[in-house]
């Protein structure tokens, strides 16, 4: 491998399903692995859509992603439950613990995945056996099963840990991109969304090995600059991009959703950041901090990120002022035309101390809001934190209300 890094992809088999069975089977009940199950939305009003399946449900045809209703109607007798991201988030944590025993850095990149820089680690000179022994250890110690992919960057080590599931190591070196990777359709390649896909087919290029032999000028001119040059990189096996381990120091509060649809409108992206921006000031507010930082990101449906930040005058942590920027941050970022498959909002600067009264909004304003705001709190304490929620207006918007509560409850202080 020369002076190469060297990078482990870890990502959960099934992780909503295997989760739930770990924990079924912890009290005494059956493995939902072994049955057609999916973990989804409520079975007795066959709404929502599945977020995890088991491999028999996969026998009938049932996709990640499809309605309810539609994989009961391919399997009548599918086992559903609903998901309990408490669980989840105690395994995630659980899992990446492990992984961290083996690596100087791991990044976070999903709940149930993880990046690992094992370059200075003992692995390097048994990268594919020390793999083994990570997988090993976390099926024997925990009771699910994970696959490892091996590679010199992230990107590659990703799309290895994509080839055959559930429970194997994959390689994926640089000298072995045209025999396992070049060969695999375009939409194969890390980023590559549907749209994009079927774009690229019409110019004639199927494989990601069709990707990597075009001239990256004629993919720009295709893709526009940034996202021609950007998958070109890809289909080349390049990517230097560093496992940015997770800050030990408490330096910003942040949370972010996957959504089960794609958010088109603006008006219904703004629904999901007033979900996000109500939790996390509250975090803000109940570890007595303030913010002067507020970020916005959002993932596309074809997997580009993008965010942006903006400094406020004086700190804050009054839910109304962090929602106005926070929209006006996302009314700068999106197009208004890209699906919306991922939203975050992250609050940083982080200061101890009173709030200012200096703040875009005038005395009164800001006073009724800092009241408002220690109602909710104190009725959210009292009662729970689904005892009330600050209005929103179209009923019909795809729902981030109850359903998804207990997801961001999963993000933690950074």
């Amino acid at each position: 491998m020369g002076d190469e890094r060297l990078i482990y992809h870890v990502d959960v088999n099934s992780a909503y399903l295997s989760w739930s069975s770990v924990d079924r089977l912890a009290r005494g009940e059956s493995d939902l692995r072994l049955v057609p199950a999916v973990v989804g939305g409520d079975v007795a009003k066959r709404h929502g859509v599945v977020l995890a399946k088991s491999g028999l449900a996969k026998v009938y045809g049932i996709h990640t992603g499809e309605p309810l209703s539609d994989a009961l109607r391919k399997c009548p007798n599918l086992i559903s439950i609903p998901p309990d991201f408490r669980i989840y988030q105690h395994l995630s944590s659980e899992f990446k613990a492990i992984c961290k025993t083996y690596a100087t850095a791991v990044q976070d990149f999903s709940i149930d995945e993880c990046f690992l820089d094992v370059t200075e680690t003992t692995a390097y000179h048994h990268p594919v056996e020390t793999a083994w022994e990570l997988k090993e250890r976390i099926k024997a110690e925990l009771g699910f099963t994970v696959n490892v992919g091996v590679g010199p960057n992230k990107l590659l080590a990703k799309m290895a840990g994509d080839f055959e599931k559930p429970d194997k190591v994959h390689t994926l070196w640089l000298d072995e991109i045209r025999e396992k990777m070049w060969p695999l359709p375009v939409r194969r390649l890390l980023s590559v969304g549907q749209k994009t896909a079927d774009k690229l087919n019409l110019y004639g290029i199927r494989t990601i090995g069709d990707l990597a032999h075009c001239k990256c000028d004629h993919l720009k001119q295709v893709l526009g600059n940034k996202q021609g040059e950007h998958l070109y990189r890809y289909a080349n096996g390049w990517d230097d991009s560093p496992v940015l381990d997770e800050p030990q120091e408490e330096k910003g509060y942040s949370v972010s959703i996957t959504l089960p649809q794609d958010v088109k409108t603006k008006t219904a992206a703004r629904q999901v950041i007033k979900k996000l921006v109500d939790f996390v000031a509250r975090r803000l507010r109940r570890k007595h901090r303030l913010a002067k930082r507020v970020s916005v990101q959002i993932r596309s449906s074809s997997f580009v990120d993008r965010s942006h930040q903006r400094t406020l005058d004086r700190a804050t942590d009054i839910t109304r002022e962090i929602e106005t920027t926070a929209f006006q941050l996302f009314d700068e970022l999106w197009d208004g035309e890209t699906p919306i498959r991922l939203i975050g909002v992250a609050l940083t600067q982080i200061e101890n101390g009173n709030i200012s009264q200096i703040s875009m909004f005038d005395t009164r304003t800001l006073e009724r809001e800092r009241h408002i705001d220690q109602a909710l709190d104190a009725i959210r304490k009292r009662f729970g934190t689904d005892a009330v929620s600050r209005g929103i207006a179209d009923k019909n918007l795809p729902s981030v209300g109850k359903k998804y509560e207990a997801r961001f409850e999963m993000d933690r202080d950074k």
